[in-house]
């Protein structure tokens, strides 16, 4: 019983990583083609409207344009670093990436 444990251990797990959509050690840098955020390095996978596609990009700073991360794939806009929130000071104005 436990060799065929370990057997079957042995087959599957060099395959276990090729069933995950996508693998931690191979995000990509920012400007590079993405169809989801969470294969980008920076988990933002930003549409690029003139070229009919989507490419990694930074997450927002301080005082940048934002919106939240969505469950969608791609991103409008980014969301804000880590540490910032992505809010609205004045109602007619857009959200801002602020430290809070």
């Amino acid at each position: 019983m436990a060799t065929a444990f370990v057997l079957l251990v042995g087959v599957l797990l060099p395959c276990w990583g090729e069933f995950l959509p996508f693998k931690k050690g191979f995000m990509k840098v920012n400007g590079a083609e993405c169809s989801h955020h969470s294969e980008c390095s920076s988990d933002c996978c930003l549409i690029d409207l003139d070229r009919a596609g989507a490419f990694c990009a930074p997450k927002a700073r301080i005082a940048m344009l934002c919106l939240f991360q969505t469950k969608g794939a791609i991103n409008i806009i980014c969301p804000c670093q880590s540490g910032l929130s992505c809010i609205s000071k004045d109602p007619v104005c857009s959200r801002r990436c602020h430290l809070i």
